[in-house]
């Protein structure tokens, strides 16, 4: 292998949006723009150009009913989906994986580094908000059948990564626990140069989330309801139904909206509500670009991002944590939040910077050099 200029292929799950794993995409699309691109499907026109503008090659799963919109049925298909996309011809495999990409098939003496965002969310930790008691329809009944399977078949996929990159302590110690493998830690990257602050600040809260079920919007909702303090919500999603019905006349649902209007979103409102437990967290740091601080539950990635009051190395603070996952937990740290007159826009603006997209740009690519470098000749 010519570690200067290796064949490379890229791998992501599936490509039908443009979300935080996808902006991570971008950034090795750019570094590199000759690479092949492979996905179990492609839903054309939902990506950015630099990504669209790739060769990409989807597998077979593709041609199945309804895939664009009902993908999470056909879990137990992806495995022998991913493995049967053909990968013989590459050097260097860059997988950024959330679900099955890590498990493609590298020839043998090819270098297959992954990107992990966390072993498969939906058999490992998040296995219940999926598909555990009380979720209904196909998917719940026959997932309990194929679960162990699919958990099996990911530690045995977890041996064809060369080595695995965390995008947070958090996800490092997950890896460790699933695959007992190590891993290397590189921040995914915040946009900060489509971010501002703004001197005309608004008394909403704001949350940018996919209505997924591990992310407890519903938490929020039901915290707003009872305050009826002023809550815009940006996404969409399989619970939004649910959301609306439990919701008041003080929280507004707004879809998604268009970057700039986002942007305007962030920067007016009074403090970001991030009530989910994420293996990172794009959208307190975009918050934070903004500004403005945030009000996160304290456990996972936000403990990486967000800056509490009592942190331990003396930082200023970026926002504060409430500690159960409960409507009166979450209310009770607004409350605090009101009370104190401790945020500054320009420190959280300045914590968003360090995990910058140039930052990420060069620690990736930075690492991917020392790693060819390193191991010319052997795949450790």
């Amino acid at each position: 292998m010519d570690a200067r200029n290796p064949k490379v292929a890229l791998v992501h799950d599936w490509l039908n949006g443009m979300r935080g794993g996808e902006k991570c995409l971008e950034v090795l699309c750019e570094i590199f723009p000759e690479a092949h691109l492979y996905t179990l499907f492609h839903q054309k026109g939902k990506l950015s150009p630099t990504i669209e503008a790739m060769d990409i090659r989807s597998s077979w799963l593709r041609r199945m009913p309804m895939v664009y919109g009902k993908y999470r049925y056909y879990l137990p298909l992806m495995p022998r989906a991913i493995e049967s996309l053909d990968l013989r011809d590459y050097d260097l495999v860059f997988s950024l994986s959330h679900c099955v990409a890590k498990g493609v098939c590298p020839r043998e003496g090819a270098v297959h580094l992954c990107y992990c965002f966390t072993p498969m969310r939906y058999v490992w930790d998040m296995y219940e908000q999926y598909f555990g008691k009380g979720r209904g329809g196909l998917a719940a009944k026959v997932m309990p059948f194929f679960a162990g399977r699919l958990r099996r078949w990911d530690v045995t996929a977890s041996d064809r990564v060369s080595r695995f990159i965390a995008i947070s302590e958090h996800v490092r110690k997950r890896i460790g626990r699933c695959y007992s493998r190590d891993a290397d830690l590189i921040y995914p990257p915040v946009d900060c140069e489509k971010f501002h602050p703004s001197s005309k600040v608004g008394d909403y809260y704001l949350i940018v989330s996919a209505f997924a079920p591990y992310k407890r919007i519903d938490i929020a909702v039901e915290a707003f309801r009872r305050s009826g303090r002023p809550l815009k919500i940006v996404g969409s999603g399989q619970n939004e139904a649910d959301l609306r019905a439990m919701s008041a006349d003080n929280i507004e649902f707004l879809g998604w909206r268009p970057d700039e209007e986002l942007v305007e979103l962030y920067s007016g409102c009074r403090a970001f509500i991030f009530p989910g437990e994420e293996d990172f967290g794009i959208t307190p740091l975009e918050a934070q670009a903004c500004g403005r601080p945030v009000i996160a539950y304290g456990k996972g990635g936000a403990l990486e991002t967000v800056v509490a009051p009592d942190d331990f190395d003396g930082r200023r603070p970026t926002g504060l944590f409430f500690d159960e996952q409960t409507s009166e937990a979450l209310n009770a740290a607004i409350e605090e939040f009101e009370r104190e007159d401790i945020f500054d826009s320009q420190v959280a603006r300045e914590n968003a910077l360090l995990f910058d997209r140039a930052v990420f740009k060069t620690r990736i690519q930075d690492y991917i050099r020392n790693y060819l470098d390193t191991h010319k000749d052997r795949v450790s």
